[in-house]
This record gives C-alpha cells, sequence and structure tokens, in this order.
C-alpha cells in the first residue's frame, strides 16, 4: 500500500491567535530591554517674566507694541502709564467695547493692568516712518489742521493741542498722543464718542467733544494727523503748558 503524505493540518482558530499574542508580547518585551529609543528631553519651562506674559498682544499691535501706522491696531509702545491703565481698565469693566480685549482683561486685577501699563510705557521703540501723502482733498487736510491746532469756537470744540500737547505727543500722566496712529484707528474712536459706543472715566470729556463733532470733521482730523511727522522727540509731555479747557477724568 502506498503511503500518502498528507498536508499539515490547519491550526485552530484559537491556537493561532494565542500565538500571534505571544509573539507580539516577547517582541515587546525585547523592544522595551534593549530597543527602546531613547526619551526625548523634556522642554524648557516658560519663562515667568512680564514679556511673555504680554506676547499675546503683539498679535494685534506688533511685536513690543509698535505696531506701525498703516495698520488699524494702536501703538501701545511709549504711550502714557496712565492712559495706558484707564484703558485696560475701561476694557475690564465695561466703557469700552473689544471682544478680544474685554475678554483677555476680564480677570485682571487692577495691580496687574498696571504693571503691564508700565511694561509698554517704558518701551522707547522707533516709530515707523509716516507717509506725507495722502488721498483726502486739499480742503478735508485744511479742516483737519484748524480742528487739530485752533479748533472750532463756533461749536465749542477745543483744539487737539490743548490736551494732547503742542506736538501732539501726549502728556503725562494720562493723555495719549496723536501722531503716528493709524488713520482708520483714529476715525473710528473720535466716531464711537460720536455714537456714544465708547465711554472713559468721569468727566468724559471727549464724549463731550465727540458729541460736538461731525462725521466731516472725524474723517478730516484724522486724515490729518495720519500725515504728520513725527518730532525728534516723539515722548509725552511732563505736563499740560496750560490748565486743560476742560475736566477729564483720569487726569490729576
Amino acid at each position: 500500500m502506498r503511503h500518502v503524505r498528507l498536508p499539515p493540518r490547519p491550526l485552530h482558530h484559537g491556537l493561532r491567535a494565542t500565538l500571534a499574542a505571544l509573539a507580539v508580547a516577547t517582541f515587546g518585551l525585547i523592544g522595551l530591554v534593549g530597543l527602546q529609543p531613547a526619551r526625548a528631553a523634556e522642554p524648557a519651562g516658560v519663562p515667568d517674566t512680564i514679556e511673555q506674559r504680554v506676547a499675546a498682544c503683539i498679535a494685534c499691535h506688533g511685536r513690543q507694541g509698535s505696531t506701525g501706522n498703516a495698520a488699524f491696531f494702536p501703538r501701545l509702545a511709549g504711550k502714557p502709564a496712565g492712559y495706558l491703565f484707564n484703558q485696560l481698565r475701561s476694557f475690564r469693566d465695561g466703557r469700552r467695547s473689544n471682544t478680544d480685549m474685554n475678554y483677555m482683561v476680564r480677570h485682571m486685577s487692577d495691580a496687574y493692568l498696571q504693571e503691564i501699563a508700565d511694561y509698554f510705557a517704558g518701551l522707547d521703540l522707533p516709530y515707523a516712518a509716516v507717509s506725507p501723502t495722502s488721498d483726502a482733498p486739499p480742503a478735508q487736510l485744511a479742516r483737519g489742521r484748524q480742528l487739530a491746532l485752533e479748533g472750532d469756537a463756533t461749536r465749542n470744540i477745543p483744539a487737539c493741542v490743548h490736551c494732547h500737547g503742542a506736538a501732539l505727543t501726549g502728556v503725562q500722566p494720562a493723555i495719549p498722543g496723536l501722531l503716528g496712529l493709524p488713520r482708520l484707528y483714529v476715525s473710528s474712536q473720535l466716531g464711537a464718542w460720536l455714537t456714544n459706543e465708547r465711554h472713559a472715566l468721569a468727566p468724559d470729556c471727549m464724549a463731550e467733544i465727540g458729541r460736538r463733532m461731525t462725521t466731516a470733521d472725524i474723517n478730516a482730523v484724522a486724515s490729518w494727523l495720519a500725515v504728520q511727522p513725527m518730532p525728534a522727540n516723539p515722548k509725552p509731555v511732563s505736563a499740560p503748558a496750560a490748565p486743560l479747557p476742560m475736566a477729564c477724568g483720569g487726569m490729576q
């Protein structure tokens, strides 16, 4: 009788699964013992500095708060600390409305807001070059110059220089400069006072002035300010040259 060699019987499904599991476990153990790659180095801790904590501000205001005058957002670097502190408090307390700013500062204490204000006020950074040309009509620029330097006595609008300094670079401790700012930013903020959407600490002098201005006035003064060159010394002056024409909250 001829011997017939039979093919090997297939492994039972359960046995096959068991052997596979043993193989995985065996090679896994080998990897743990001798083939495991070196553990990656732990990342360095984030430094707890004021520069690091205000890093979120640069997304809108530019690195170190020195955004150029072509953007919409205002420059922070070098502004009076009292002004910056008052604005941060106004965002926190609801006098000013900006979704991002309201969210960022809503849980911050006065002490922390003052620390942020002092940091940006202490930065001494160059201003971006200002283009001397404007697409505004000459008559509009002339009206803007009049409002900035002379005001409009017929509507009881004081000149910008009477509060913001003769060079329009601001006055300590809480009046900001008006030069080196984006035209759209200046016009939007004046417009917010005109429409009663922006408020400041009482007495809110800018709200009173804003309501006396027309939309044409706002566009004129914003267009004129946007093309003025920065003076040799762009820093805020230490005190007003004369008493302010009206009481303003935040100023001693």
